[in-house]
């Protein structure tokens, strides 16, 4: 199958997230003080070093301060890491052939670990622009374990800035999550609610119709009621919501009241999803409005459904490397793309091919077409970045002083921007990089202004080459995983449904795997379908699997209320 290309929508900006300024200022902070120390002792052109550790603090805002806090150990550990090999190969070699090699090779392992591990925003991309600059650093292997150093100082200051806000509001991550919860669900019921009052004034309106246009009604109704049996958009989004609360909530670690209260009211989240009739949204948004601040949680009903969230924390935790394996092909595709990218740079006498390097490495996505997407959003943002940069560059060069304030401002507005459109925040990005490299000493603006723009072309030019020569295979057997799980998980919940008095705890929790299974599958299809020279995706298969599984989900629920109401 060929995937779509599209231009429309592109460049659509989003709504911004909750806590935009959270990550914004965060970096802020963390870049802060670092870089301010090294202005005052005169050796700016170590700031590329501390940078490399204050960038951490751009991650795992959406986490429990507790998994935050091993998070950003390990970003910090994988950051330091490939500083670390970078600065040794710099300092082992001067071919610039070798060393986008070793870029390459660094890209494709970051993005395969972030990835597989999920890390979230920013993902790899700030990992691959570190190491590949550090590549072109001037460097002896001497000098090595001092500038580790500052990388892991400054790493170390991120992560208590990170953390720090935990101590005003232990749970902020995950009140926010179940809010989001809350809400998506809120909306799908009232969409799903507004469906069912047109569909029955529809019928109302057609009653007096000969038996063909009854008969052909029927069959629109039911097409219908399939397309809203949850798969609209607003279903997908609100699953979506659902399983990130459970992913929030579910974090290993201890269970307080506060966090068994927040997943009562996931569980109300779940249950209006499939049972939208009986469920009134105005209290989800209430809920909802009530998880601000530090006020008590509201109290949900049903308790006793959380021994299913018992059951799953008891299960082992599945180890993340066992995603790596059909992460091979966009390790593959990122290795190739962002090596012949460098070498192009290379061929064309620009002396900073790791600018190409790290344009291809930012756009390889789930498939093609998001690829594409990024491809297009890299090259607006980084265009219209450049003339931002040479309109700041005469207020950056009145000192070393506006040069570091400059590039913190570029910080903030990088963060606050980006959420709403990759392209946005590229704008703030792109000066940002320019500056920086300026740390070492004062450039002509003019090379700088044309060697970007000319990476950056060549970066998404041949980095999306190697994106389509690079086939993806292993997206259909991901469909054919994600099927066997959806239809393995109905079964077995289907299976505890006939069963007159099923294990405590046992049917939630099958109702929460055949939950995820469907999100699962959805995000399968999905990313199948924006893939070039795919075999034909099972789309009937896949509509049954999604129809059966809402439905079993649906009597899931109606097996609950009726216990309750025997009880």
């Amino acid at each position: 199958m060929n995937a779509r290309l599209p231009l429309t929508g592109v460049l659509r900006l989003g709504r911004p997230s909750d806590i935009w300024f959270k990550p914004a200022l965060s970096v802020v902070v963390a870049v802060a003080p670092p870089n301010l120390t090294l202005l005052a002792l005169g050796r700016l052109d170590l700031a590329m070093y501390t940078m490399a550790g204050s960038l951490c603090a751009l991650y795992a805002h959406s986490r429990p301060y507790a998994a935050r806090a091993r998070t950003l150990a390990w970003v910090l550990l994988g950051m330091v890491t490939g500083l670390g090999v970078a600065l040794v190969a710099a300092s082992l070699t001067g071919s610039a052939v070798v060393l986008v090699t070793v870029g390459a090779l660094l890209a494709a392992v970051q993005k395969a670990l972030c990835d597989a591990t999920r890390i979230g925003p920013p993902g790899h991309v700030i990992l691959t622009f570190i190491s590949s600059a550090a590549l072109f650093a001037p460097q002896t292997l001497a000098q090595v374990p001092g500038h580790l150093a500052l990388a892991l100082a400054a790493g170390a200051w991120a992560w208590l800035v990170c953390m720090a806000p935990g101590l005003l509001r232990p749970h902020g991550p995950e009140r926010r999550a179940t809010a989001h919860a809350l809400l998506a669900a809120a909306a799908y019921v009232e969409s799903r609610n507004a469906h069912a009052g047109l569909a029955e004034a529809s019928r109302s309106a057609q009653a007096g119709r000969t038996e063909a246009s009854r008969s052909a009604h029927a069959d629109r109704t039911e097409a219908s009621r399939g397309a809203h049996s949850g798969l609209t958009p607003e279903s997908r989004t609100a699953h979506t919501a659902v399983q990130a609360a459970w992913h929030t909530l579910l974090s290993r670690g201890a269970r307080s009241e506060t966090r068994r209260a927040l997943e009562r009211l996931v569980v109300r989240a779940e249950i209006a999803l499939v049972a939208p009739a009986d469920t009134d949204p105005a209290r989800l948004r209430a809920w909802a409005r009530a998880l601000r601040g530090n006020g008590p949680v509201p109290k949900a009903p049903y308790d006793d459904e959380l021994l299913g969230v018992d059951v799953e924390l008891a299960l082992p935790a599945h180890p993340w490397w066992r995603a790596l394996g059909p992460l091979a092909p966009i390790a593959v595709r990122t290795a190739l793309g962002c090596a012949l990218a460098g070498y192009a740079s290379l061929a064309l006498g620009v002396g900073r091919p790791y600018w190409a390097l790290v344009t291809a490495a930012s756009l390889y996505q789930a498939n093609i077409t998001l690829t594409w997407s990024r491809g297009v959003q890299r090259v607006v943002g980084n265009l219209v970045g450049v003339l931002v940069f040479a309109a700041v560059i005469p207020l950056a060069h009145l000192g070393a002083a506006a040069l570091v304030l400059c590039c913190l401002a570029f910080n903030f507005g990088a963060e606050a921007l980006i959420a709403r459109n990759y392209w946005l925040g590229s704008i703030c990005v792109t000066p940002m990089a320019l500056l920086i490299t300026e740390f070492a000493g004062y450039q002509e603006p003019g090379r700088l202004i044309t060697e970007r723009l000319v990476d950056t072309l060549v970066g998404a030019v041949v980095g999306f080459l190697a994106a389509v020569a690079v086939t993806n295979r292993r997206a259909g057997d991901r469909v054919e995983r994600a099927l066997a799980a959806v239809e393995g998980a109905r079964e077995r919940t289907a299976r505890l449904l006939a069963e007159p008095r099923p294990a405590p705890g046992a049917l939630d929790h099958a109702r929460r795997v055949l939950a995820a299974a469907l999100v699962d599958l959805r995000a399968g299809v999905e990313a199948a379908s924006g893939e070039w020279w795919q075999r034909a995706l099972p789309q009937e298969r896949v509509v049954h699997a999604e129809r059966n599984g809402h439905r079993t989900l649906a009597a899931t629920v109606r097996h609950h209320r009726a216990e309750g109401a025997d009880a």
